[in-house]
């Protein structure tokens, strides 16, 4: 089974859009799929920002883009665009970083004025990095996490259209030749 690496490029500790990242892979574990995530925040600022490749865990991280056969960009929209914490870590791969695999973009926002953002930002520079294939993405209002007192959750109209994508995703995914076998193992896996 193919393995996948969900990014998440927010560089807020409590973000909407980690929680749902973090739907995305417990949906694809629970359906087969080896997970694991990886917040760019959690990386060194000034090695990710120098773009020193070399240290550890800016290594592991892109290792672990290399070993993944699919992977979940999620981000927040900032100035109508995907987050320069994306962004700086996006520039580290080679020009070549997303050949073969299969991408689901997604996208969390306060406002539907946003919703191109997968299309007109985020898209244009995974096909730039060679994704093989890059699914129909999701946009999601930032109104359709739900915190409180419980776990984060989605609203359920949300859910379920989240739900559609990430399993057109794992389709794509189950029908796409396996480029690897190694696992991402140095991330977290989801909850």
């Amino acid at each position: 089974m193919p393995n996948l690496l969900a990014i998440t490029g927010s560089p807020s500790a409590h973000s909407r859009t980690a929680v749902v990242s973090d739907h995305v892979a417990r949906r694809l574990a629970h359906s087969g799929f080896e997970t694991a995530h990886l917040s760019v925040r959690d990386l060194p600022a000034a090695d990710l920002l120098s773009a020193r490749r070399g240290e550890p865990a800016i290594r592991r991280a892109l290792e672990a883009v290399a070993a993944a056969d699919g992977l979940v960009i999620a981000t927040p929209v900032y100035k109508a665009s995907y987050t320069g914490l994306l962004k700086a870590f996006l520039d580290l791969l080679p020009q070549d970083g997303l050949a073969g695999k299969t991408v689901l973009p997604l996208v969390t926002g306060g406002s539907l004025a946003h919703v191109l953002t997968i299309d007109y930002a985020l898209r244009p520079v995974l096909a730039a990095l060679g994704a093989r294939h890059v699914t129909a993405g999701r946009f999601v209002l930032d109104s359709s996490v739900e915190r409180g007192s419980g776990p984060d959750r989605l609203r359920p109209e949300a859910e379920l259209d989240l739900y559609q994508a990430v399993d057109e995703f794992a389709d794509a995914l189950r029908h796409a030749p396996v480029a690897s076998s190694s696992p991402c193992s140095a991330y977290r896996r989801p909850r």
